[in-house]
């Protein structure tokens, strides 16, 4: 039987749903996330940069000078220092964190017995609290009882000022650094390793290359994102160190430790200037930002090149 036209047509009086009820149980369940979002992460932001342009010691009224606080920070011969103590800091603990995961996870691939413990103990330290390492290290690295004086004087050998010398107490944080982060590199690197396909290092193998030439030119091309990831996420770890700094050396001595993350505590807590500790913390975050961009920028290239030809 067949149908009229009118009945045919599809009818144009069906309820529809507006918009906003479609989505209202989705924008819900994001809501708790949200807010978290805005009141523990935008708004800190946005009253540190107000902070930033202001003089205020947390009790008075604050009074805003602009751009004055990063004017005088220019001038500020302990900020230059917490600049270079922090860079130096970095350029130790960064190469030799990724370079130990990288020796770690090559380590790990081999199929040996107990490979599941061994990657547990080594990402210890990374769910370590970061005081419980401090408290830890800084008995090791005492001068007059700490393990690793001992173990020299054993051995016939000076012992070191780990925590009294500038220099040294620098490298202890340094040496504490590497230790915390190769862990979790090793473990993001290992996944890479064990993700490179079979074919490509058995064709190598046939074509004569042995195990050096295997890693040099196919294993450490195809597993360049996961260096970049470590190499970015080591360099920004290393800039928020504190824990080790606050707690064994104080910054000290001589200002020998005090990093960019300590000085803005100790000019917010210490001194009560939390309009120059707000712009020491920005200048921190600009740091971050363009090296971060830099490195992203710098290796994009190579690492797209390895992508193509994995694919």
């Amino acid at each position: 039987m067949a149908l009229s036209p009118a009945q045919a047509a599809p009818s144009n009086l069906t309820p529809r749903r507006a918009p906003w009820r479609k989505y209202l149980p989705a924008y819900l369940f994001l809501l708790p996330n949200l807010l978290g979002v805005l009141v523990f992460i935008a708004f800190p932001v946005l009253f540190a940069l107000y902070m930033s342009l202001t003089n205020w010691d947390g009790v008075t009224t604050p009074k805003f000078v602009g751009l004055g606080n990063f004017h005088d920070l220019i001038q500020d011969q302990v900020f230059w220092l917490g600049v270079r103590n922090t860079f130096i800091y970095t350029f130790i603990t960064v190469p030799g964190g990724v370079a130990l995961g990288l020796a770690a996870a090559l380590l790990l691939y081999q199929k040996v017995r107990g490979l599941a413990l061994f990657r547990a103990a080594m990402f210890v330290p990374v769910v370590t609290s970061a005081l419980a390492v401090a408290v830890i290290w800084k008995w090791i690295f005492d001068y007059d009882n700490g393990l690793i004086n001992d173990v020299l004087s054993l051995l016939n050998f000076n012992q070191v000022p780990w925590l009294s010398d500038p220099a040294w107490a620098l490298i202890s944080l340094a040496i504490i650094g590497i230790w915390q982060s190769f862990g979790l590199n090793a473990v993001i690197l290992l996944a890479a390793l064990e993700a490179v396909p079979d074919s490509l290092l058995e064709a190598a193998s046939i074509d004569g290359a042995g195990p050096w030439s295997r890693f040099w030119r196919v294993r450490l091309p195809l597993i360049a994102p996961a260096l970049l990831f470590v190499s970015i996420n080591s360099f920004i770890g290393s800039f928020q160190v504190f824990a080790q700094a606050y707690y064994m050396t104080s910054g000290g001595p001589d200002y020998g430790t005090t990093v960019l993350n300590y000085l803005v505590y100790q000019r917010a807590f210490g001194q009560n200037r939390f309009g120059n500790a707000a712009a020491i913390g920005y200048i921190l975050f600009a740091i971050i930002f363009i090296v971060t961009l830099l490195q992203l920028r710098l290796s994009r290239g190579y690492v797209n090149a390895v992508a193509e030809a994995e694919a």
